[in-house]
């Protein structure tokens, strides 16, 4: 059992993985996994509806499933379902819940919006979920809104964010900074609606259609007015007031849906459906991408399944003929979207830790190896999306703070692989399922601000930098981080158990120390090279910019650390105290520095991050006291 068993687990959890990864499929008769496919551009890049759909839902409301608390059935099956209840009838997409609205994030935003307690509060038909709601087991209070609950104070809204937008990110109030990110979400999803037809028109393929046969008689109308001669009224009225819808529509739309005209080389030249529609006054023909767009909302607001799917069958073959590569990225982000492999990675990583901490107690043999094993899967998981994130960007593995999150856990979790190769004591799995579970969630609450996969600044856009500065740098965070967790498992297993014996605590030691000595030189060498990309960039090498005070800090803390244990200032506590701080010096670099809101580094304050980034530095700093501790209080102490 004890040989077999790891194996088991490796096999069970690999099984599970595997059947994930399987090509998504049709929860009805709609083929809406094709239609998710289809490639539009959005903000310079092109991108699947598949990921539009998600990335939308993540910034409206936090996660992907549309749903009623009071209902265990989703109202959608999909975020292509939804997406297409968006853009083709949103009328029914009006009605979901979609918005997320929290008095914990700001009860006064839910009394400006006009949400009663009786609106807000969650009726459970059933007395056990009524029970289950008093103790907080599942929701007693509604988070998330609809467009149509939020409708009637929209004017309000829009008031109370112009007032807020002239003040400065860090000094608004949590009510103003509530209102700008509501706003800001209302506005994404009108401009969704806007997308491919007029929320307003009942029949868009028909408008569409009349508004083609009337060009010729509006046309001479209007030049006929302009020559000051006899014209039709109507026909120039009806003329003048298309040319105002499309040009709404237009100037309104988020999604660029119309690929560039045959011969075109610039392949990001694509247009919103109102801009075409506008061109129609001049060739007197509607484009055949606006027809299909037009087509489809009348097939999917009909129920008309079988038309539905051939007219996304033609528009892609369509498609196919030009944009062959295109398609084969869209086909495979639609695949890694649905595969989740980080999300499915943040679980591998949590059963790991598990194991490892409890084969310190129990099972040591066993648990340890099916740990690693877990680990190792959770790794290569983690590998495969990074290397498809590549791919499908066509840049190195870190472009900005989200992928920089996955970055910096997946080198800690392969640091943390050969330390477990080496000393197989379930120290390294316990670190790597700590920090492969801490940068994953990271990265999940980075990827709500919507696409991961964004375009590069002007003054990044360059592979090589990159693939060097940024790449090696990162590693130092990586590195310096799993010194610092590796002393966190020291502190923890002296004060709390007795596991830490003399061979542990020196094995510990020597880990902590060898990955120190890595992260100086990483952080050294990728801290130059940023110097020299600075001087390419914007023509100086070092200009004390909070982002490179920041990395400059690591560098020397860790020359600190090195110098104080060559030196003998520090022996194995003080070493471990040390590391601990080098995690309050990371993540200052890391986060910290781009929330100050000045320099060339800073891309924005992040509120929740703050918050997030003040605890635990504070978690830290309790540690790092409690590690003061006389021995005699550590559960180890003849041993530490």
């Amino acid at each position: 059992m004890k040989r077999w068993l790891p194996i088991a687990v490796l096999v069970l959890t690999a099984g599970w993985v595997a059947s994930t990864l399987r090509p998504p499929q049709n929860a009805g008769d709609f083929d809406l996994v094709a239609f998710g496919r289809l490639p539009v551009l959005v903000n310079g890049r092109l991108k699947p509806l598949d990921t539009v759909a998600r990335t939308s839902l993540l910034v409206l409301q936090g996660r992907q499933r549309v749903s009623d608390p009071t209902n265990p059935v989703p109202l959608v099956a999909t975020p292509d379902e939804w997406l297409a209840d968006v853009l083709f009838n949103p009328a029914k997409a009006d009605a979901y819940p979609t918005f997320r609205l929290s008095a914990t994030d700001s009860p006064e935003l839910l009394t400006l919006m006009g949400l009663t307690d009786a609106e807000t509060k969650i009726t459970y038909d059933s007395a056990v979920m009524r029970t289950l709601a008093v103790a907080d087991f599942v929701p007693g209070t509604r988070t998330r809104f609809s467009f149509n609950q939020l409708q009637p104070k929209l004017p309000e809204l829009e008031r109370q964010a112009q007032l807020a937008e002239p003040i400065d990110t860090q000094v608004r109030t949590g009510f103003q900074k509530a209102v700008i990110q509501l706003r800001d979400r209302v506005i994404l999803y009108q401009r969704l609606k806007h997308s491919v037809q007029l929320p307003d028109s009942p029949a868009f393929l028909s408008e569409i259609v009349r508004f083609q046969q009337s060009v010729p008689a509006g046309v001479t109308a209007v030049r006929a007015r302009q020559k000051g001669e006899a014209h039709d009224e109507a026909a120039f009225k009806a003329m003048l007031a298309a040319a105002q819808r499309y040009d709404d529509m237009g100037k309104f739309g988020y999604l660029l849906t119309v690929p560039p005209d045959a011969g075109e080389k610039d392949l990001t030249a694509w247009k919103t459906a109102g801009n075409t529609l506008l061109e129609t006054f001049e060739t007197g023909t509607v484009n055949p991408n606006v027809m299909a767009y037009a087509a489809l909302g009348a097939a999917w607001r009909n129920h008309e399944a079988g038309q539905f799917n051939e007219i996304v069958r033609l528009f892609r073959e369509q498609l196919g003929k030009r944009f062959e590569t295109q398609l084969l990225k869209s086909d495979v982000e639609v695949r890694f979207n649905a595969a989740e492999p980080f999300y499915k990675g943040i679980i591998l990583y949590a059963l790991a830790f598990l194991c490892a901490i409890t084969s310190w107690l129990i099972w040591p043999e066993v648990l340890a190896k099916s740990a690693f094993y877990l680990v190792g899967l959770a790794w290569l998981l983690a590998t495969a999306g990074i290397i498809t994130r590549m791919w499908l960007e066509g840049r190195p593995p870190v472009t900005n703070l989200y992928s920089s999150a996955l970055f910096v856990g997946w080198g800690s979790v392969a640091l943390c692989l050969i330390l477990e190769k080496i000393y197989k004591n379930g120290i390294g799995s316990a670190a790597a399922g700590m920090v492969g579970f801490i940068t994953l969630i990271i990265a999940h609450m980075l990827s709500l601000s919507g696409d991961t996969l964004e375009m590069m600044r002007a003054v990044l856009d360059t592979n090589l930098w990159l693939a060097t500065h940024v790449v090696v740098v990162t590693t130092g965070y990586a590195s310096t981080f799993l010194a610092g967790f590796l002393a966190l498992i020291y502190v923890l297993r002296g004060l709390l158990t007795k596991s830490l014996d003399k061979d542990t605590a020196d094995a510990l030691t020597r880990m902590v120390y060898g990955i120190v000595c890595f992260a100086t030189l990483c952080s050294l060498v990728g801290t130059v090279l940023g110097g020299i990309w600075a001087d390419q960039s914007w023509g100086r090498f070092w200009g004390w910019d909070p982002k490179e005070n920041g990395a400059v800090m690591i560098v020397l803390w860790n020359a600190i650390v090195l110098h104080a244990r060559w030196g003998g200032l520090v022996k194995q506590r003080g070493l471990m105290c040390l590391a601990i701080a080098g995690n309050i010096i990371t993540s200052w670099s890391w986060f910290g520095t781009n929330m100050l809101g000045v320099g060339l580094h800073s891309y924005g304050f992040m509120d929740a991050a703050f918050w997030w980034l003040i605890i635990f530095v504070a978690s830290q700093l309790a540690l790092i006291a409690l590690a003061q501790l006389p021995l005699e209080k550590w559960r180890s102490f003849k041993t530490a």
